[in-house]
């Protein structure tokens, strides 16, 4: 093998799909998804909370204070989730969009019956009941 030269091991993916050089959360995005992603290394949120590092306990956390004021929309958003090592990329779904590029099929998640959102949404809704 030439000097310098990736070994072929290095650039082939083992017998699963499995990439030695990945992190146990991460999967092998296609090149579309890769760009702009973000960093993959671990990263502070406006919390002060350690993203990407797999050590979920964080006395910045708003899980380690929580109180019966505390709205969960404070989870909510890209600030909590590491754009290359999240556990929700092992998910088939994830994995067949992200590594295969198969999109969804609509409407899997949908509830049209049914209201998800929390009750602060509802208060700029009608009641039913007027």
């Amino acid at each position: 093998m030439a000097a310098g030269a990736a070994s072929e091991t290095d650039e082939t993916l083992l017998a699963g799909g499995d990439d030695p050089a990945l992190d146990p959360f991460e999967i092998n995005f296609l090149p579309e998804f890769r760009e702009g992603r973000g960093p993959r290394t671990p990263f502070t949120n406006s919390h002060g909370v350690v993203i990407g590092d797999h050590d979920y306990e964080s006395a910045s956390s708003p899980l380690a204070n929580w109180t019966v004021d505390t709205d969960p929309a404070i989870m909510a958003g890209d600030e909590w989730v590491h754009p290359f090592k999240d556990i929700g990329f092992q998910t088939d779904e994830n994995r067949n969009y992200f590594e295969r590029g198969l999109a969804p099929a609509a409407g899997i998640f949908m509830h049209p019956d049914k209201n998800t959102s929390y009750a602060a949404a509802e208060a700029d809704e009608p009641n039913e009941a007027e």
